[in-house]
């Protein structure tokens, strides 16, 4: 009988964001909620609500304008590791060396609406198939922009960790799934999609959508974390609301 296999949650933060500075930080629907929470704290109590993870690590710089990002990290009831600012996958294995595990899950700190259920699906993936070197919600795109989890084998990491140079520096696991001949790949897909919505953290417009959207939901719902359904639910009866950042575009991935 193989021994349990451990799957931590990983999440990168930083708070130098080049178009939106200390965004991680901010708190998101503070007012009338049960606890503050910035919305760094929703990513980590979201993974942390998550069937099938056994650890909580946020990668952040050793700068020191991140120490308030591994403060507050810590306060949500996070592990912390720090490395280089501008090589992400450094980080990652930092935190692989410090909190070991079979895989990581791959998280983002300006996507606070994660579902802790959509989360449990991507692991529970690949704990019964656990040959899979990558599972995502984004390798066919069907979900808003913001429910991006991505899962990676650690000796797979290790791996790209010996490729100096490359995007997959920042964005750890670009040479992992733009390479279905070498990797074995899986993803998640919902219908009805939903790939055209927006729900992550890049600009002012994406938090006036964020802070509306969290007041609604948590009126009809309490104070989250939500179901990625009832997220697109409301977007779907309130236009409006994704007027708010529809025109806003997300950063390209230099090849």
């Amino acid at each position: 009988m193989s021994s349990p296999r451990c799957v931590n949650v990983v999440i990168q933060a930083r708070a130098s964001s080049t178009r939106l500075p200390g965004k991680v930080l901010r708190p998101l629907g503070a007012s009338g909620a049960a606890e503050e929470l910035s919305v760094l704290g929703w990513v980590v109590r979201a993974a942390r609500s998550t069937v099938g993870v056994d650890g909580v690590v946020v990668a952040t710089s050793d700068r020191p304008d991140d120490d308030a990002v591994a403060e507050e990290a810590r306060r949500c009831g996070a592990d912390v590791v720090r490395g280089p600012l501008d090589d992400v996958l450094a980080r990652f294995l930092l935190a692989c060396d410090e909190y070991p595990a079979d895989a990581v899950v791959r998280l983002t700190a300006d996507c606070p609406l994660h579902d802790p259920a959509l989360l449990g699906q991507v692991v529970a993936l690949w704990r019964a198939q656990p040959d899979l070197d990558y599972v995502s919600t984004t390798l066919v795109r069907t979900l808003p922009r913001g429910f991006d989890a991505e899962l990676v084998r650690v000796p797979v990491l290790v791996e790209q960790a010996r490729i100096p140079d490359g995007p997959h520096r920042e964005h750890v696991t670009y040479g992992v799934k733009n390479s279905p001949d070498v990797h074995r790949l899986a993803g998640i897909v919902v219908q009805p999609q939903a790939d055209d919505l927006r729900v992550t953290l890049d600009a002012e417009d994406d938090w006036a959508l964020l802070e509306a959207l969290v007041r609604e939901l948590t009126a009809r719902h309490g104070d989250g974390p939500f179901a990625w359904r009832d997220v697109v639910a409301l977007l779907r009866s309130r236009p409006d609301l994704v007027a708010l950042n529809a025109h806003v575009e997300q950063k390209k991935v230099a090849g």
